[in-house]
């Protein structure tokens, strides 16, 4: 699938599922689909500014997100205004799915950040996860869950994710 059409970019909408409801909706440009790893490109979604203590996303942030049709994570490499690499937000979910037009991925509570520098590398909602009751309904999912959070830090910690995203 070619990511621009005679037309122009190709847009889509990423749906981000969690418990079986839409979290967020919100349109993005289609970078490149080879079939397991799909690229979007989207300017922060949220309301106004979120400060999670470590990293502060705002209007003018710029997210380029990784998401594949085979692996249990996405990562979104998170840049200001003018351009500035603040780090990478990595979220485990579900293998994706893409459906016409949308992007779906189902969150799995469990997240990690890494800064552009390195130095902080963080596992983040792991209390989200525990009261989610995942490993009793779906053990199976819980454990892939686990085990791409472990895959994820290991990556942030072993040099970062650029062979990954290349």
């Amino acid at each position: 699938m070619s990511a621009n059409s005679p037309d122009g970019p190709r847009k889509l909408d990423v749906v981000l599922v969690k418990a079986g409801r839409t979290k967020i909706r919100y349109a993005a440009e289609l970078l490149g689909d080879d079939g397991t790893r799909v690229v979007v490109r989207a300017p922060w979604a949220g309301d106004g500014v979120r400060d999670f203590g470590f990293v502060r996303f705002e209007k003018g942030d710029v997210f380029t997100e990784y998401y594949w049709r085979d692996r249990w994570y996405a990562v979104k490499e998170v840049r200001d205004l003018e351009g500035t690499l603040k780090g990478w937000y990595c979220d485990v979910t579900r293998p994706a799915t893409l459906s016409g037009t949308e992007l779906v991925v189902e969150d799995l509570d469990l997240d990690l950040w890494r800064s552009a520098d390195g130095t902080d590398v963080l596992r983040l909602d792991e209390d989200e996860f525990a009261e989610s009751a995942l490993t009793a309904t779906d053990p199976a999912a819980a454990a892939a869950a686990g085990a791409a959070l472990d895959e994820l830090e290991s990556l942030a910690r072993e040099g970062g994710f650029d062979a990954l995203l290349a």
